[in-house]
């Protein structure tokens, strides 16, 4: 495909970028906290961490595992933690020294933390102690040798730390009791390890950084293959892309998606890392009066979220309160952001949500929208520097621009492959092209539209039918706040489109209601035969709405 996007490029972004700048993600975090030394690079409950801190508790905990537990290059560490300062400490420990970190979401049932942990075969593995009583009830059936334990106030000042951990045990009692064999705190970890020796461990761009598992809406959890070149081809494109608007050593972003998701682990924690930038994590933000309060308390300038995150600020009375005056940036992830809500950010703040799309397989950034965008289009924007995008038919040949194609990509920042599954690989990489999945069209400036998931396509006789397109038009339906659609058998069509609804607090919705709404601008066999109201949907960490657990 022609990069007719390249016409559409901002003056100052670079249609290329240098994957190789960087040896490793390691070279970067040297380099930042030998540049940012005294700057904060991380803050949580009203404690910032500076560079200079986070270089000499990672060496800290990078030396035990290496002398008390004696992980050489390439073992794999398994890291179970929400929006903690524990997290980048560890995440930086274990890549100094060349071990491969597998992210896992706290949320994880028994069974999900079963398997990522048998695939991936880690042999230690970092946990909250609220979530310790989950790994319990499976850990002697994985490889996991040593349990590391932390609390959530490890790493506060110590009366801080004992009045917040004593809260969480004896106040709230949101840590169950639990038993595992070969425990140690992550407290006693960093006071060891001041005390050791860190071996120097010669990191490439070619080593395994991460073994990144896939959310599982689509079935079931694959370990993607990540390499320091894929992260680091990334972090250049992102920041290539965003240069106009972020200034080195001077932003403050908000960091309220969890950076165990992929997403957030790459824009916020280590571009802003690479930049010099603060990230104020937040543990939960689901809960409003946190989240409003790290960002009152903070002049922040970047936040990056889902459709739900933004749609809880707005909503928030509090929410146009607060000082805007600051903010340079604001990202969507996960889902499409609804026009309502971006509408109604744009009108609050005066910055637009930028969306854009992205795989986990790809590190995982793919297309953005640039930053000089005015209106929100409802398209995920162009490809970023380096990347090639071509849209093809179920035979793999190109398709004529403003048709309808799987989205093929190829770029520095695809996977390596998926994890002890040759299989697999070998059907989604193909001569060097990631085959995504995901449906998607073209115009003729070279923005682009995911018009939905190939495998979600519902057919209705002989008729085509993307659940995305119903669901952008039912939650424009007054009073809906969420629709997700899905295929269900039918005697005369084979298939038919059943609707799931999730009606706006203290709104009465009825079938007849969202029938007739779908009657003014469906064709017939695209309407709903079937709707179903819920009070709420499942969903991923990223936001992202698990349609199979719907079918």
């Amino acid at each position: 495909m022609e990069k007719i996007w390249l016409k559409r490029y901002p003056s100052n972004v670079p249609t290329e970028i240098d994957p190789d700048q960087y040896r490793s993600l390691v070279e970067i975090l040297d380099r930042s906290c030998c540049q940012f030394g005294r700057r904060l690079a991380f803050a949580s409950m009203d404690y910032g961490m500076s560079y200079a801190e986070l270089e000499q508790t990672s060496r800290a905990f990078a030396a035990w595992l290496q002398h008390h537990l004696g992980l050489e290059k390439g073992e794999r560490v398994a890291i179970m933690l929400p929006n903690l300062l524990q997290y980048p400490v560890a995440l930086f420990g274990a890549l100094r020294i060349g071990l491969v970190v597998v992210n896992i979401n706290p949320l994880c049932t028994p069974r999900e933390l079963e398997h990522r942990l048998q695939d991936s075969g880690a042999r230690v593995i970092l946990i909250l102690a609220n979530l310790a009583h989950v790994l319990a009830e499976v850990i002697e059936r994985t490889e996991i040798r040593v349990t590391i334990v932390t609390e959530v106030g490890d790493l506060l000042p110590y009366w801080k730390a004992k009045v917040v951990n004593l809260v969480a045990r004896h106040i709230k009692k949101i840590v169950p009791s639990y038993a595992l064999p070969n425990a140690v705190t992550f407290k006693e970890t960093l006071s060891d390890g001041t005390h050791l020796n860190l071996r120097r461990v010669v990191v490439t761009g070619e080593d395994l950084a991460f073994l990144q598992y896939t959310d599982g809406t689509t079935g079931l959890s694959k370990g993607v293959m990540l390499t320091h070149r894929n992260m680091l081809a990334n972090v250049r494109q992102i920041t290539a892309w965003v240069g106009a608007v972020v200034r080195e050593g001077r932003e403050v972003v908000i960091t309220a998606l969890p950076m165990y998701h992929l997403f957030c682990l790459t824009v916020n924690c280590l571009c802003f890392l690479h930049l010099g930038g603060l990230n104020v994590l937040v543990a939960n933000p689901r809960d409003p009066s946190l989240l409003m309060r790290e960002m009152r308390q903070w002049k922040f300038s970047v936040i990056t979220g889902a459709d739900t995150l933004y749609g809880l600020l707005i909503d928030n009375d509090k929410f146009s309160t607060l000082d805007f005056t600051s903010l340079r940036l604001a990202v969507g992830v996960g889902v499409a952001v609804r026009r309502s809500v971006a509408e109604h950010w744009r009108a609050l703040t005066g910055i637009p949500i930028l969306e854009g799309y992205g795989l986990t397989e790809a590190s995982p950034v793919i297309c953005a929208n640039p930053v000089d965008i005015e209106d929100f289009s409802g398209n995920v924007g162009l490809p970023v520097p380096s990347t090639e995008v071509r849209l093809c038919d179920e035979e793999g040949r190109e398709v004529p621009l403003g048709e309808r194609g799987e989205l093929y990509v190829r770029g520095p920042q695809v996977m390596r492959g998926y994890w002890r599954n040759p299989e697999e690989t070998a059907r989604i990489l193909q001569e060097g092209w990631l085959l995504t999945g995901d449906i998607a069209t073209v115009n003729e400036r070279g923005f682009f539209r995911i018009v939905g998931r190939k495998k979600d396509l519902i057919a209705v006789s002989d008729n085509d039918v993307f659940p995305s397109e119903i669901e952008e038009l039912v939650v424009a339906c007054p009073g809906v706040l969420e629709a997700i659609c899905v295929g269900v058998p039918d005697e005369k069509n084979g298939k038919a489109v059943k609707l799931f609804v999730v009606p706006k607090p203290g709104v009465e919705l009825t079938v007849e209601k969202i029938l007739a709404y779908c009657g003014q601008h469906l064709t017939a066999y695209g309407l709903p035969c079937h709707i179903e109201f819920r009070d709420s949907l499942p969903k991923s960490s990223a936001g992202k709405i698990i349609r199979h657990a719907l079918r």
